[in-house]
């Protein structure tokens, strides 16, 4: 049901490691759409890696709507512009 909109998510990510983009992508073709998610906020935070303002809201937005607004908990943190 996900899967589209945070594989979507994950191309717009700052992330840049492969083995965690291959991580994302592998869960989500097992349907695993919210790990997925999860995992990728969590890489973004752990890895400090800068966001904008929109982005965070995406973030924000997917994370409310499948129910795991921990998930992009204090990604707000990160916000560069």
């Amino acid at each position: 049901m996900y899967r589209a909109r945070v594989t979507a998510l994950l191309e717009d990510s700052p992330l840049t490691s492969e083995a965690v983009i291959t991580d994302v992508r592998h869960l989500l073709s097992h349907g695993e759409e919210e790990l997925a998610f999860d995992t990728m906020c969590s890489w973004i935070y752990e890895d400090v890696l800068p966001i904008t303002r929109q982005y965070h809201g995406q973030l924000v937005a997917m994370a409310d709507e499948m129910g795991t607004p921990m998930s992009a908990r204090r990604l707000d943190e990160l916000i560069v512009d």
